[in-house]
Parts: C-alpha cells; structure tokens; sequence
C-alpha cells in the first residue's frame, strides 16, 4: 500500500510511473500544500545570509567547533526558534491533539521538542545529512536528527536550551558545532517539506543542478548540500498523477499523529509487558 494523496508538508519520494517526474515535486506549490510556506523559506535564507557572514570572522573548520561569543549564541537561538515555527507548522496543519495528564488537550504554545519527535516518524529526519561546502576538517557533513534514530535528545537543542535559560552558567555550550548543528537541521527541516522549493518569485520548483565544483545536491537557498533518506520502504511512498489530482476539490490528506502517538503507546507498553514476563522466565529458570 502506498499514498494516493500527498499529506500536508510532507515531501516524500513517488513511485515511478510515466509522469512522476513533474508529480514528485508540482503538488510543494499548490496553494492548500502548506500555510504562507514563503514565510518559512524567506526566513532560512536570512538566517543563512548571517550565518555565512560570520564565517568571515569564524574559520569553518573542526578548529573552531568549540568557539563561542554573542553572536554565536544569538544566530543559534534564532535558528531554534525557527526549528521551532516550523514544527509546529507541520502539526498544525495536519492531525495532532496532544493531552495533558488530566485528558485535556494542550494548547500549541505548550508544544515542545519531545513533541515535534513525533515528526521524525513521518519525514525522516533522522536519515538525512546535509554537507557543508566551505570546511576545514573532517566534521563538515552533519546529521542533526541522528540521535532520534536512538530515542536520544539533541544536543544541539540541548545546548539551545540550556544557554536560553541561564546564559551565565552555559555560555560555552552555545558554540560554534552547535551552531551548525541547528543550521543544518534547519536546513532538513525545510527540505523534508518542500524538497529544494524556495517559493521565490520566478523560481523553478526542484530546478535542476547543473555541474558544480562541489558536486550539487545543493538544498533551499544553494548553499547546503543536502543527501536525502533512502530508507523509505513501498508503503510509505506517494503513489499518484498530480496533473489528474490537482483538478480535484480535496488534493491533500492529513497525518493524523494522534493515531501514531497511540500506537506507540501500545507498542511501547506490550514491548515492556514482554520483557518483564521474559525477565520472570529467566529469574524462575535461575532459581531452579
């Protein structure tokens, strides 16, 4: 089984079929894809504006991974921030009702990052890497969301936290690798809703790289070198023709997240349920 309807902000391969070249990126710029998704895009492009500048003043190299000052920890809190906005775009937008330990619904500006987890589950972010093409040293490709693939938080937005809360004490951890962890991040975050659509005026959706010195693959905004998830399996591709389904009244389907924070629930408690009853067994098998 496969999708016969993109969902909302969620970019994904397409089955191959004689006219999924133009379907695998046409339905990112309908209008009912996403909300205002120029804001988003005109936001990143910003952020990477000021990010490049300091690289005239901080040596992108593994040297510099631990360098940390003002504006370091400034660009890096905007770009959590955007992290944020972004996150909650994408739940908003789709089906996502989290309830708090009496069964109400929590509000949207009580959403946080153990919450935007659940996305990994639909977009993959975990299988992304995005590649820097200005480095000096050996950490110049970046995975922000690998430690999701583990159930781990992200030290990046850790770092982000901790120096937000008390900057006195944590000044340090807002540094230049975690910078760049966030960029990058960002950067995915983008990518695994709108591919390399920019939504600038006159642009060509998912236009094609030309020969580059640095390969291409560049990501939103031409600079980032973004290396997509291969670990889709069938069922999770897009399987439809756009130039029959953008003529239909309802184009796009929702993800509904409440059902997967459920079956996680499930899944988690019988996982726990089969452990103890095996701990039991070997306990009893010891004992005699």
């Amino acid at each position: 089984m496969s999708f016969s309807k993109p969902f909302h902000r969620n970019y994904r391969p397409l089955k191959k079929s004689p006219n999924s070249g133009y379907s695998s990126w046409a339905y990112i710029v309908d209008h009912s894809y996403s909300d205002n998704p120029e804001y988003y895009t005109r936001a990143f492009s910003i952020i990477q504006e000021d990010v490049i500048k300091l690289f005239e003043f901080v040596e992108p190299s593994d040297i510099n991974n631990s360098t940390y000052s003002f504006r370091i920890h400034e660009l890096l809190t905007r770009i959590c921030i955007e992290v944020e906005a972004n996150f909650k775009a994408i739940l908003r937008e789709n089906i996502f009702n989290p309830v708090d330990r009496h069964g109400a619904i929590r509000q949207e500006n009580s959403w946080k990052i153990t919450d935007f987890a659940i996305v990994n589950k639909t977009h993959h972010l975990d299988d992304y890497s995005i590649k820097l093409p200005f480095w000096k040293g050996s950490t110049n490709i970046r995975k922000p969301f690998y430690e999701w693939k583990q159930n781990k938080p992200l030290p990046w937005y850790q770092a982000y936290n901790k120096s937000k809360h008390d900057r006195v004490h944590n000044f340090e951890v807002a540094n230049f690798s975690n910078l760049i962890d966030a960029y990058a991040g960002l950067c995915i975050l983008l990518s695994s809703q709108f591919g390399t659509e920019d939504f600038k005026p006159g642009s060509q959706s998912l236009g094609v790289n030309t020969d580059s010195y640095f390969g291409g693959g560049f990501a939103i905004g031409n600079f980032l070198i973004v290396d997509w998830p291969d670990d889709w399996n069938d069922t999770e591709l897009y399987d439809f023709d756009w130039s029959s389904l953008k003529n239909e009244a309802i184009r796009f389907n929702k993800i509904n997240y409440d059902t997967i924070i459920d079956l996680i629930i499930y899944l988690t408690f019988h996982m726990h349920k089969i452990i103890s009853l095996n701990l039991q067994r070997i306990n009893s098998t010891i004992q005699n």
